[in-house]
């Protein structure tokens, strides 16, 4: 089990993947949407935000927010860390029910890039 840490730093290295991006995933991640990705073995939420391409403004709060972002996502911290170091596909996860991703059908087909 991992600990919040390194799902920080899995968060951090998301971003700077952000940041070295092509310019098609770019365009994609281009989004001014609230964020949150709930690491269910942990109790815990990493809250933000994606905007201008980039994560902003990261933290982690205990348990479930308040208030609901405009994309969420929820995976246990193993599957957060496999999913940005490159072993686990996020469509294949995403399809067994490994990751859980709630966001409006807009956003849905703008970030299916990422995907």
């Amino acid at each position: 089990m991992k600990t919040i840490e390194e799902c920080r730093s899995a968060l951090d290295r998301l971003a700077a993947n952000l940041d070295r991006a092509d310019d098609g995933v770019r365009r994609a991640a281009g989004l001014d949407r609230s964020l949150s990705c709930r690491i269910t073995d942990l109790d815990t939420t990493f809250v933000g935000r994606l905007a201008d391409s980039r994560l902003k403004g990261v933290r982690a709060v205990r348990g479930t927010p308040a208030r609901r972002a405009d994309i969420r996502l929820a995976m246990t911290g193993d599957d957060l860390v496999a999913l940005v170091d490159g072993r686990l596909n996020f469509a294949k996860a995403w399809g067994s029910g490994r990751v859980s991703l709630h966001a409006g059908f807009r956003d849905l087909l703008r970030l299916r890039s990422l995907l």
